[in-house]
């Protein structure tokens, strides 16, 4: 397994470095932007592994959402959008960016404690054997950033103003792959500076920090694919399907009730299990916004089609929220 990812990194070094030297370096040379040298270098190695993980989605996701079709679309316009949401977010350098910003805060930090007599731990200092087993590791740094996520993704739900821009991926009617990436903008900038703080904190590499990213947002983007994919009554346990995380994303289901919703794990169903918020109901209801279905004569709520729109109105909605104040527990929907 280590082997393998060596060799795989390897290969996007290799390739990182020719399309930088053959290409990339020379057009920045040629404008001026020579200052940026080290940026464009570090956000080419980002480029090439959002274009990895899109290709790895389309070549096994899209086969199977054709042959095997939770809901069949004779309109997949809707669809286009989330697309766009994709290539912005795994082609995009938000997420390592930070990483790289709060790096040098969390050294700092780190350097001041040590002066003052305190050496922070991290796993690898709390169980030294993991220092040695570095899957071991990684599957722990897994779990607790998992954790951290299902905590963050239960939040958005319970305050009205967060709600207001993670409704922006609720409002997807038409549930494939490429949505996991439709977020507002303020959302993904929160989602983002959330699962980078954690990381920081928690002592994760920066060896392993990419990897942490492309499994989970794997992961993730096959959870909401348009499949009829469960994965029986132990599975469900154990890892996020398609069904369990539908039933997140039903109208009425996924985000009302006592705990404003329910399946809020994003990889490991027993955060949902330990804290009540499990659903294992075994239909594939349809998806959406309750407010979005008018009643008879009426227009439901508009969360916008294009990407432009679902931003604005993501903001407006969120205005509108704080200006009734946070209630916690009650909603304006």
């Amino acid at each position: 397994m280590d082997s393998l990812i060596a060799h795989f990194n390897d290969l996007i070094a290799f390739i990182q470095q020719t399309l930088f030297e053959g290409l990339i370096q020379p057009v920045m040379f040629a404008l001026g932007l020579a200052v940026w040298i080290e940026d464009a270098y570090n956000a080419t190695e980002i480029f090439l592994y959002g274009v990895f993980e899109i290709a790895v989605l389309y070549a096994v996701l899209r086969p199977l959402e054709a042959l095997f079709p939770l809901e069949h679309w004779t309109n997949r316009k809707a669809i286009r959008v989330d697309v766009i949401y994709t290539l912005l977010d795994r082609l995009g350098i938000l997420p390592l960016l930070m990483f790289a910003l709060l790096l040098p805060l969390e050294t700092g930090l780190d350097e001041w404690l040590r002066m003052q007599g305190y050496v922070p731990y991290d796993l690898e200092r709390l169980a030294p054997t993991l220092a040695n087993n570095p899957l071991a590791s990684f599957f722990i740094y897994l779990l607790l950033l998992d954790l951290a996520e299902y905590w963050r993704h239960r939040l958005s739900h319970y305050f009205n103003a967060w709600w207001e821009l993670h409704a922006v991926h609720h409002s997807q009617q038409q549930l494939s792959f490429w949505s996991d990436s439709r977020n507002h903008l303020l959302d993904t900038v929160t989602a983002n500076l959330w699962f980078t703080v954690v990381a920081l904190l928690i002592g994760v590499q920066p060896s392993q920090f990419i990897g942490l990213i492309l499994l989970t947002r794997l992961l993730q983007s096959f959870s909401h694919a348009n499949l009829r994919v469960s994965f029986g009554w132990l599975g469900e346990r154990l890892l996020v399907s398609p069904h369990y995380h539908r039933l997140h994303h039903a109208i009425g289901i996924g985000h009302e009730g006592v705990h404003r919703g329910c399946n809020f794990a994003v990889l490991f169903p027993v955060w949902d299990m330990l804290f009540g918020t499990a659903n294992f109901s075994p239909e594939f209801p349809a998806t959406g916004i309750r407010d979005q279905i008018g009643k008879a004569g009426e227009t439901g709520r508009d969360y916008g089609a294009g990407f432009w729109a679902q931003q604005r109105l993501g903001v407006q909605h969120m205005w509108a929220a704080l200006k009734l104040g946070v209630r916690l527990g009650k909603s304006p929907r």
